[in-house]
């Protein structure tokens, strides 16, 4: 995804887990905030070094990069996804169900489909 679409800076994913929108299950948290700043969505995805080695963290971000560049989600919201360590048990596509219900629930996903 192109770097317009990413949350890079510390400062900005700390203030997006003092605001404290989140929604989560036993495999991912998503912390949340509408910006009124950007035209478009922004994300960070975070993956624990407990989780695996370098190998499997990057396998986990690129699969929940791909499920967000596949899913219809509304501008003007920064979301910052983490991993927990349960989640490495989880196939693709149980990786994409899990994700798109914590984003419907937290109201980011247009018209509620991915």
């Amino acid at each position: 995804m192109k770097k317009k679409y990413r949350i890079k800076s510390n400062s900005d994913i700390q203030s997006l887990m003092r605001k404290n929108q989140t929604v989560g299950n036993s495999y991912f948290i998503v912390y949340y905030s509408e910006n009124h700043d950007n035209i478009n969505f922004r994300f960070a995805i975070a993956v624990s070094k407990k989780y695996g080695n370098a190998v499997e963290r990057n396998l986990m971000k690129r699969r929940v990069r791909e499920i967000i560049r596949l899913s219809e989600i509304k501008q003007n919201y920064d979301f910052f996804i983490i991993a927990k360590l349960k989640a490495k048990t989880l196939n693709f596509n149980d990786i994409k169900l899990n994700i798109t219900k914590l984003l419907k629930k937290a109201n980011i996903l247009k018209g509620g489909r991915i």
